[in-house]
């Protein structure tokens, strides 16, 4: 099993971006990951788009995990941006999607990339993980709740505000 915890940074977590379209998404994603991976300016937007061309990587209520294998990419990172407002994203629910978890990996890692999306789909399949994703403010937090094993968090969510969730269609 890979570990989670290694492959994403508090500085690849941002919170409250704007972004008004998958385009602008995914050209502040190029941005957060271009500088700290040495790699050609726009190779990972254009990996990210062309990734969507396929199929959306949306998930429904509001989550979405768009990924891509990298050309010269050496080692597999995850990034998390949630968005100020959702986007359209052509989620099966055809709801906006706010909270996106990205997943880069190196062009021949077939096995390692399906390996990391399991795991990943696995975490979001937590009720309260998604609760907390759409509501929590402390990058730690957020960065437990991406990398945990474990079926349930520790983080105290009595508490926890639904507005910013999106309700079911």
């Amino acid at each position: 099993m890979i570990a989670l915890a290694q492959l994403l940074s508090d500085a690849n977590i941002c919170l409250d971006v704007e972004a008004n379209s998958s385009t602008e998404l995914f050209s502040f994603i190029n941005n957060l990951f271009e500088n700290q991976l040495g790699l050609s300016q726009s190779i990972i937007q254009s990996c990210l788009q062309d990734r969507e061309t396929l199929g959306s990587t949306g998930l429904g209520r509001g989550i979405a995990i768009p990924h891509g294998r990298v050309k010269n990419l050496k080692e597999p990172h995850l990034g998390f941006v949630r968005l100020k407002q959702g986007i359209e994203f052509n989620a099966p629910d055809k709801q906006p999607v706010s909270a996106f978890v990205i997943m880069l990996v190196p062009e021949e890692a077939n096995q390692v990339h399906l390996e990391i999306l399991s795991q990943v789909a696995q975490i979001l399949s937590n009720q309260q993980t998604k609760e907390l994703l759409f509501t929590e403010n402390d990058k730690f937090k957020i960065r437990e709740l991406l990398t945990s094993d474990r079926k349930s968090t520790r983080l105290n969510s009595s508490h926890i505000p639904l507005s910013r969730m999106p309700s079911s269609a």
